[in-house]
C-alpha cells in the first residue's frame, strides 16, 4: 500500500529505478533546467515529472539536482553572499516537496561560492516592508519554509562553506548535519540591527544548541569560527576550505546505504523528543499501526458492500 505523501508516514519509495546511481537529474531552479516538469534528455539524464502533482518551481537562485540517491539544493547568489528575499524562502516549501516526493535518500545543502552559505535574510528586502507586511509575510513564510527543511524526511547535511549568520543559521540549524569549512564564522547578529533573530533563531536554535549559547550569540553578539563552533557543538565536523561538498558526499553515502524507513522513522522520532511536530509524529505513528488493523480492513469492507447494496 502506497500511503498519501502529506500524510506524515514513510510510504515513497528510495530504490527506484528513478535514482539510479550516477544518473544526474537536475529539478527545480536549476537555471537553464527545464525543471521538474519536464521529461526531456539534458545530457546529464532525464528530468523526471514531479511526483504526486509537485508544480516546478523557478526560481534559479535555489538549485536543486538529484544525482542518485542524493539531492543537492545550492544557494546560488553569492553576489549577496547567498542572502535569502522573499522569493527564494517562499519557493523553499515546494522545493522540500519535491525533495519529499523523490527518491532520494539524503539532502545536501550548501552556498554557492567561497564566501558564504548564507547571510541570513536581504536586510534590503526585509527592511523594505511595514510592520504589519513584516509579520504576515516575512516571518511567517520564513517559518513555513525552514520548518518544512527541518522536517523532511530525508536526513539533511548543511555545508558551512562561509559565513553562516543570522537567518543562515537559522537555516543550517534546519540540518542534521553540519560541515563547516575552516573559515565559516557562525553567529545570530540581529540584535545589532535592533531586530531578533525571527526564522525559529531562538527557538530551533535553543533546542538543537542550547539556550545559553543562543544567549551569547542573540544577546552578546559573539561570532564564532569553525573550530570554536565545532568544540560548542554547533557544527559536527570542521574540513579544510573547498572540502565540504566532499565531506558531505562521503557522509550521504554512508546514509544512502541505510534503510530509508527505518532512517526516516528514526529522524521524526528524534524531532519529537526535541518537540519538533511531535503531533505530527503521534498522528503518523497511530494512523500507520490502523492502516495495518484487521478492524481496518473489516471496516472498509463493511463499507464497500454498503456501498454496493445502495446501488442495486
Amino acid at each position: 500500500m502506497r500511503h498519501p505523501p502529506d500524510d506524515g508516514w514513510p510510504g515513497r519509495r528510495r530504490d527506484s529505478p528513478r535514482a539510479r546511481p550516477g544518473t544526474r537529474r537536475p529539478a527545480a531552479g536549476g537555471g537553464s533546467s527545464p525543471g521538474l516538469a519536464g521529461t526531456e534528455a539534458d545530457g546529464r539524464g532525464v528530468v523526471p515529472r514531479p511526483a504526486d502533482g509537485v508544480a516546478a518551481v523557478s526560481d534559479p537562485r535555489l538549485d536543486l539536482s538529484f544525482d542518485g540517491a542524493v539531492a543537492r539544493m545550492t544557494i546560488r547568489r553569492p553576489e549577496k553572499l547567498n542572502a535569502l528575499d522573499a522569493a527564494m524562502v517562499d519557493a523553499l516549501v515546494p522545493l522540500c516537496r519535491a525533495v519529499e516526493r523523490s527518491a532520494a535518500k539524503v539532502l545536501i545543502l550548501t552556498g554557492d561560492g567561497e564566501k558564504s552559505f548564507s547571510a541570513g535574510g536581504d536586510v534590503a528586502a526585509w527592511s523594505a516592508l511595514d510592520p504589519a507586511e513584516f509579520a504576515r509575510h516575512w516571518i511567517r513564510d520564513g517559518h513555513a519554509g525552514f520548518d518544512a527543511l527541518a522536517r523532511l524526511s530525508q536526513p539533511v547535511i548543511a555545508v558551512l562553506n562561509g559565513h553562516c549568520l543570522g537567518g543562515g543559521l537559522e537555516l543550517a540549524a534546519c540540518a542534521d548535519y553540519r560541515i563547516a569549512e575552516s573559515h565559516a564564522r557562525i553567529g545570530l547578529p540581529e540584535t545589532g540591527l535592533g531586530i531578533t533573530p525571527g526564522w525559529s533563531g531562538t527557538q530551533r536554535t535553543a533546542r538543537r544548541f542550547g539556550t545559553q549559547l543562543i544567549r551569547r550569540m542573540a544577546l552578546f553578539g559573539e561570532v564564532y569560527s569553525a573550530d570554536e563552533a565545532l568544540r560548542l557543538s554547533l557544527v559536527d565536523k570542521v574540513v579544510g576550505k573547498g572540502d565540504g561538498l566532499a565531506a558531505a558526499e562521503q557522509l550521504a553515502a554512508i546514509v544512502a546505504g541505510r534503510s530509508a524507513t527505518a532512517t526516516e522513522l528514526a529522524k521524526m522520532l528524534i524531532n519529537a523528543a526535541e518537540g519538533e511536530e511531535r503531533e505530527r509524529v503521534l498522528d503518523a505513528f497511530a494512523g500507520r499501526i490502523a492502516a495495518g488493523s484487521d478492524d481496518l480492513r473489516a471496516g472498509l469492507a463493511a463499507f464497500r458492500e454498503k456501498g454496493r447494496r445502495s446501488r442495486d
